[in-house]
């Protein structure tokens, strides 16, 4: 029987559309709202979804692949979904198979680096990589980068690899390999040479049989782009009849590429996204893809889902009233699913003094919903930047509130994870110089810098890896006696554990690598404290590869997917960032931290503008429409942020909100009597923003509390003021209790009078 993924197998018969007929009754049809069941039957031409949260896409998704594979149009294999993490993958798959069944599996689905990869190890060859390429990870790329660096002469302490790495890493999102760059593309950075040494960092990885992340839709773009190999594009163009592709407001520009070119031939393409959603600006998300999806796709069908099934209409209005204010966007207004009873609670905003009081106050409003019965599972904490944590985190552990901080160190990222790992690399990959450079004197083998250094100077001049440097120098007397032995008992070890890689079960050789290494003893002799966890760890990393059929299998998956698997038994508050949050949902939200600098975040102001603002008030979108039932926002008036303290003025966000669906409050005198019950009143010009403060470099600065107050007859322009923290100015403009002062030092800054006095 033919392969039906061999897409150069000639004897498989052409394919033949069987008539679209699904029955009414089909069960993925059942239930679905009119704008759902129109975006699961429009399977013909461009399509695009714009789901706004909690609309119920993933079921459109699935009951969309259901549709068209039980209709006839397309053989399972034909049809491409495409997703963002593996977890939605996994339940994209088996949502599918409990609809349709097994033919499910046949669905190319995952994600754009997994399907990047399938690809490659079918066509990696037109790049130069031989099909067992290495996956590296960001650990082992910077390395990488700092080797070539150095070869170069390039001054590690004046230009850092990281920034080095970033830009680099956004080439490759927009698409663009060294061969499409300027030499002086990147300014002053690296000394002027950093298209250079991108181009000797790509070379590198190749003489490595390597990729990073960003190659692996890259690479296939330069495939796909080359006229000598139109042939494989235009299999894959024509196999792929139908593709579906989620999260689409989240795509860089490499993915709209990959996306576009695969799609041209049958143009039956759909996405499915949210612009208001679009929150990853900073790793090379492009809102702009899905903003001209209509001019991409002339023709093309949208399809609004608003009917949410998830919050309280006055969560839905004070979201939608909240994102209005953005101009870029499709435009779609959330209504309610579902039959709360009523419109809910109103959104509850609360002042107060300082970091200290706010965290008292989140936790005392967690244990009043305990009270309620509302399950700690069901309340999250979601703040705009990580620092925020540390006092929620004390004040839970004070009041015995169990918790947990969704973000820390990884299992794969752990020391003894990557060890292990970079054996294993090793023995399936002998050329992977960066794994063998990790381990070949771990533990100690009393292998020198001496020796280490003649097998790299081998390995240079011959161009090979240094694995096979290592084993020719074994047979030459380039090597001290004592070094030779060791390096020639390891090189066995190495090529006898590779023979087994066929024949002895992949667990048991996982095991016997560890073992025979003698890396599971370095950590049973290991006094520290942290030695057993440690051997627990390598322990639960053997257990954790039975759920693959092979080492180099769960190597890939490892290199695609390090997400840290947490005990979800335990009933805790979640605390994350809003970056993190999206696609979950709670019970209950709190979102400290609403003042300006902070959220909308200072940098993303000054770095990108109006575009920067939008993109932040995405993001408080996003943390609304977490909560099904109750959201709590909250401000302080002082806040120390890196030991200094700074004022704080409330996020333009709280003005932007629907007064008829917020509950306010604050504590007395805040804001020289600028906060009440009745809310704020800053006025509209404070949209044209508070953008010019600039806090880390900021002078230690009073708390609100000990600031002086302003005259009783108020300032007035022209008046001489001193600020703690800004020092003399002369006021140029007033606006209410606000002001517009031009700083001898600092600039123009916006301040509350009540933190300045007259000079």
């Amino acid at each position: 029987m033919a392969d039906p993924f061999d897409l150069d197998d000639d004897s498989a018969p052409p394919f033949e559309p069987a008539p679209a007929y699904v029955p009414a009754q089909a069960p993925w049809l059942q239930g679905l709202n009119p704008e759902q069941r129109q975006a699961v039957e429009t399977t013909e031409g461009p399509v695009l979804v714009l789901s706004g949260a909690g609309t119920g896409k993933t079921r459109v998704l699935t009951s969309r692949l259901a549709q068209i594979i039980a209709s006839g149009k397309a053989k399972p294999w034909n049809l491409l979904s495409v997703t963002f993490t593996n977890k939605a993958a996994k339940e994209m798959r088996e949502r599918v198979s409990s609809l349709i069944g097994p033919a499910a599996e046949q669905i190319w689905l995952g994600t754009f680096h997994a399907l990047g990869v399938r690809i490659l190890r079918r066509h990696g060859g037109l790049v130069g990589l031989e099909s067992n390429f290495t996956i590296l990870d960001t650990d082992d790329q910077l390395r990488l980068l700092k080797q070539v660096m150095e070869a170069e002469k390039v001054d590690p302490k004046r230009w850092p690899p990281q920034a080095l790495m970033s830009t680099i890493q956004r080439w490759k999102d927009q698409g663009r390999p060294p061969a499409r760059l300027k030499a002086d593309e990147a300014g002053e950075l690296a000394g002027g040479r950093a298209a250079d040494l991108y181009r000797l960092y790509q070379e590198r990885l190749i003489a490595l049989n390597a990729c990073d992340f960003g190659d692996l839709l890259l690479h296939c773009l330069t495939i796909f782009q080359n006229p000598e190999h139109q042939d494989v594009l235009e299999s894959y163009q024509s196999q792929f009849r139908y593709i579906l592709v989620d999260e689409y407001q989240d795509t860089n520009v490499s993915q709209y590429l990959w996306l576009r070119l695969l799609a041209q031939k049958h143009r039956n393409i759909c996405c499915v996204g949210d612009d208001d959603q679009s929150i990853y600006s900073w790793r090379g998300a492009e809102v702009g893809n899905i903003l001209k999806f209509e001019r991409d796709f002339p023709g093309a069908t949208i399809v609004r889902l608003e009917a949410n099934y998830r919050s309280t209409p006055a969560i839905l209005s004070a979201a939608s009233g909240l994102i209005a204010h953005n101009a870029d966007r499709l435009g779609k207004t959330l209504r309610p699913g579902l039959d709360h009873g009523g419109p809910g609670d109103k959104i509850v905003v609360r002042g107060v003094w300082d970091g200290d009081e706010e965290a008292r106050w989140v936790v005392e409003e967690i244990e009043a919903q305990q009270r309620k019965n509302v399950s700690l599972s069901q309340v999250a904490i979601l703040v705009r930047a990580g620092f925020q944590t540390r006092e929620f985190e004390e004040r839970l552990i004070t009041c015995g509130v169990p918790y947990r901080v969704v973000g820390g160190q990884r299992f794969y990222e752990r020391q003894e994870i990557r060890d292990a790992m970079a054996y294993f690399r090793v023995v399936c990959q002998p050329a992977d110089d960066l794994a063998f450079e990790r381990i070949v004197n771990t533990p100690k083998r009393g292998l020198g810098d001496a020796s280490l250094q003649s097998v790299h100077v081998l390995a240079r001049s011959q161009g090979t890896s240094l694995t096979e440097a290592a084993r020719l120098l074994c047979e030459t007397d380039e090597l001290k006696p004592k070094a030779r032995s060791t390096l020639r008992g390891l090189m066995e070890d190495f090529a006898r554990w590779r023979a087994l890689l066929d024949g002895m079960d992949h667990v048991e050789l996982a095991q016997t690598i560890l073992e025979e290494s003698g890396y599971t003893e370095m950590w049973q002799k290991e006094k520290s404290p942290d030695a057993q966890g440690r051997l627990e760890n390598l322990k639960e990393l053997v257990s954790a590869l039975e759920e693959y059929d092979s080492l180099p299998g769960f190597l890939e998956h490892v290199a695609l997917v390090m997400e840290n698997e947490e005990k979800t038994d335990i009933d805790r508050v979640t605390i994350m960032t809003l970056h993190a949050a999206k696609g979950l949902e709670f019970d209950v939200v709190f979102l400290p931290g609403w003042e300006e600098g902070l959220f909308p975040h200072q940098r993303a102001l000054e770095e990108t503008g109006a575009r920067g603002l939008e993109e932040e008030r995405r993001l408080a979108y996003v943390g609304l429409t977490r909560a099904r039932r109750r959201v709590f926002v909250s401000h302080a008036a002082n806040r120390r942020v890196y030991n200094q303290w700074q004022s704080n003025i409330p996020s333009r966000f709280l003005e932007e909100l629907p007064p008829d669906m917020v509950e306010r409050s604050g504590e007395t005198g805040l804001y020289g009597g600028g906060l009440s019950e009745g809310g704020y009143n800053w006025g509209n010009s404070w949209n044209s923003g508070y953008v010019n403060r600039r806090q880390r470099d900021a002078q230690e600065q009073v708390p609100a509390w000990a600031a002086p107050k302003a005259p009783d007859d108020g300032f007035a322009v022209g008046d001489k003021v001193f600020h703690a923290k800004f020092g003399n100015g002369r006021v140029v403009a007033v606006d209410g209790n606000k002001l517009e002062i031009a700083f001898d030092k600092a600039g123009v800054k916006k301040v509350v009078d009540s933190f300045v006095s007259l000079a």
